[in-house]
């Protein structure tokens, strides 16, 4: 792994080698994708300039429950995901397809965003289910 400094003391190389993507997620500059994270393009998912994610972040555009509950009758489910600028997620977060995190917000480590979860810009996400915590993460901004 690259040890050159990038931005503040992180590794210059923003997206991890280990770091899987599907599909064709459009993302903005100055992102941080850690180790063993899943980003899933495939349903549609823009994640905004500057965001972070640590290690193990997973955020998911499809779902193949019905399909296989359904023995393959169904197709995969597919729903865009919008994520704002500045967002941090905390190691381990998962936001599931068809959701919308605000710009300048923390997901905490561990939190699952259920789908179709809408959260305003500066909440802090926390919980399985995620539960969105208005101007929460105001605190951390710089504004």
């Amino acid at each position: 792994m690259d040890t050159q400094d990038g931005h503040g003391g992180l590794p210059a190389n923003p997206y991890h080698p280990h770091a899987w993507f599907v599909g064709e997620p459009e993302i903005g500059d100055r992102c941080w994708i850690g180790a063993f994270c899943v980003v899933d393009g495939s349903g549609g998912l823009v994640i905004g300039s500057g965001c972070n994610l640590s290690a193990g972040v997973q955020i998911y555009t499809h779902s193949t429950v019905a399909r296989c509950v359904s023995e393959g009758s169904r197709p995969i489910e597919r729903r865009s995901t919008e994520i704002g600028d500045h967002v941090y997620f905390g190691a381990n977060a998962v936001v599931l397809m068809g959701s919308s995190v605000g710009h300048h917000s923390v997901v905490a480590a561990g939190a699952v965003v259920a789908e179709d979860t809408v959260a305003p810009p500066y909440s802090l996400l926390r919980g399985v289910p995620a539960v969105v915590i208005e101007d929460g993460a105001r605190k951390f901004s710089a504004h």
